[in-house]
């Protein structure tokens, strides 16, 4: 499969999953919308319907998809877009299914998919909070996991419009659930800001080059730009820590370099009194602090002290 092995080799290790689209056209369409013809520079036939069929993979395209992404170490996931797909997971090794946003309200497939254990992603970008929570319930009649994705389903998504707020707002209000993002924007800002932001998941489309045929490609990552999203993605990860604010022991020599310490700035002679006065704070931060004073202030130098330099407690009697 080298277009697998195009956007999962060395350098993108670290991607965890690929999706691919099952529907039954015979469960799409009406008749009307399906014959109505179909003029584009992006159209694989002449009417809609035949559009769509000429874009669809077999079952057997979908098992040779799975045993190939399995064996790179990848999950597999697959949309599902009505009932009678459901029956893939007979013969596919399908490790999460998706419902796309336009299915959110789709009952007759959520209760089918109500029926399993299967683990479920929902997509929520047509949906009102309200349909979101009957869907949960209606997925929840059997116990399985659901993630949950925000999305916008504009092509492409305008960023006035994405709202990532919504990511830490679903992962309050649906705590036990993984909260993750769907992304239609052009770029990598959008959904590597998600991650910043608690996403868990990110779905991103990909194309060998936006230049080819077909509606997705414009707004969808080459190879190059899918790299740089999951770069910068693990960066944030890495950088994201704990929800506290605590001293680390990396920045231990920038403290010692940078930070100040108690100084005098103008000689000293042996035996002279040091008064409040003549002290100043000057790097490195290696010695006194400036609340320590009183243990120096109001001594006698027992030797002589250069200005501009910083003073001990053995400095003075």
């Amino acid at each position: 499969m080298p277009v697998i092995d195009h956007f999962t080799g060395q350098k993108l290790t670290s991607v965890n999953a690929i999706k691919f689209t099952k529907r039954n056209l015979d469960e799409e369409l009406t008749v009307e919308a399906g014959s109505k013809e179909y003029r584009s520079p992006h159209s694989f036939g002449k009417t809609y319907f035949e559009h769509r069929k000429a874009l669809e993979l077999s079952n057997e395209d979908h098992k040779e998809l799975e045993e190939y992404a399995h064996s790179k170490g990848l999950e597999f996931i697959e949309t599902l877009c009505s009932p009678s797909c459901i029956k893939l997971v007979d013969t596919v090794k399908i490790d999460r299914i998706k419902i796309a946003s336009r299915d959110i309200t789709n009952i007759w497939l959520l209760e089918e998919l109500g029926k399993t254990d299967e683990h479920i992603i929902v997509s929520t970008g047509m949906c009102t909070i309200k349909e979101l929570e009957k869907a949960l319930n209606i997925l929840s009649r059997t116990e399985k996991q659901i993630d949950i994705l925000h999305c916008i389903s504009q092509y492409p998504a305008d960023y006035n419009n994405i709202n990532l707020m919504s990511i830490p707002y679903l992962k309050d209000k649906f705590p036990g659930h993984t909260i993750g993002y769907s992304d239609h924007s052009i770029g990598i800002v959008v959904p590597t800001a998600a991650v910043a932001l608690g996403a868990e998941i990110v779905e991103k489309h990909i194309t060998l080059s936006r230049k080819m045929k077909g509606s997705d490609h414009t707004g969808s990552l080459e190879p190059d730009g899918l790299w740089r999203m999951v770069r910068d993605i693990r960066n944030i990860e890495a950088s994201l820590g704990q929800y506290a604010k605590q001293y680390n022991s990396a920045v231990d020599g920038s403290r010692i370099k940078l930070a100040r310490s108690l100084a005098i700035n103008t000689s000293l002679k042996n035996g002279e009194i040091l008064e409040e006065s003549m002290l100043c704070m000057l790097s490195p931060g290696n010695g006194l602090s400036w609340e320590q004073k009183k243990i120096v202030v109001g001594k006698k130098a027992c030797r002589d002290i250069a200005g501009k330099s910083l003073i001990e407690r053995e400095d003075f009697q």
